[in-house]
């Protein structure tokens, strides 16, 4: 009598253990996919972003702006679209900057920007305000640096510059241009 019921009951038990097995696998985040990738698994997602970042003992403020941000907790790895920043400090000139793609890693230690990027420090109305127009930048906040490897317009009063790479310092305002620099002054001969 028990042989005839577990015949009956294995092949449901079989089915059983591989639906258990399947679903074990399936819910599990991240994942190895079949190429070997680590699939990453999304976090949050949050739309149309803004914040404000205080460090209270340099009085700096840090201003935030994004279309949208997906954060992906393996990697501490967070992407913005349409992002643009700000950064305030005393006897600091401000800087903004602007992006198409960032990417910050390991909680903002360092940011990517890719697209059409676009960094302009001190305010419109200022003399000597420096703009910036790169397709890819890496920034080091804590550093204060900036640095690309791709080609770059500076432009500063009637001045425009050309480089491939550039080294971008704000703490000290010094601009290092790596190659292939070529320089217009667009100023009116007196």
């Amino acid at each position: 009598m028990i042989r005839p019921l577990v015949s009956r009951l294995a092949p449901w038990l079989v089915v059983l253990v591989v639906l258990t097995y399947w679903l074990d696998k399936m819910l599990q985040q991240p994942g190895i996919q079949q190429n070997g990738d680590v699939q990453q698994g999304v976090d949050y997602i949050i739309e149309n972003l803004d914040g404000i970042q205080v460090d209270y003992t340099l009085a700096a403020h840090r201003l935030f702006a994004a279309d949208t941000l997906t954060h992906y907790p393996q990697g501490d790895i967070t992407h913005l679209e349409q992002v643009n920043f700000a950064s305030i400090e005393p006897d600091q000139p401000m800087v903004r900057v602007s992006a198409d793609h960032a990417e910050l890693t390991e909680g903002g230690k360092d940011i990517y920007l890719r697209g059409s990027v676009s960094v302009i420090r001190g305010e419109d109305a200022d003399r000597d305000k420096v703009t910036m127009l790169t397709t890819f930048l890496h920034l080091i906040p804590d550093e204060r640096i900036a640095k690309t490897d791709q080609p770059v317009v500076v432009t500063r009063m009637n001045s425009t510059i050309n480089a491939v790479g550039l080294v971008l310092n704000n703490q000290t305002g010094e601009i290092q241009l790596l190659s292939r620099v070529s320089a217009r002054d667009e100023r009116t001969r007196r």
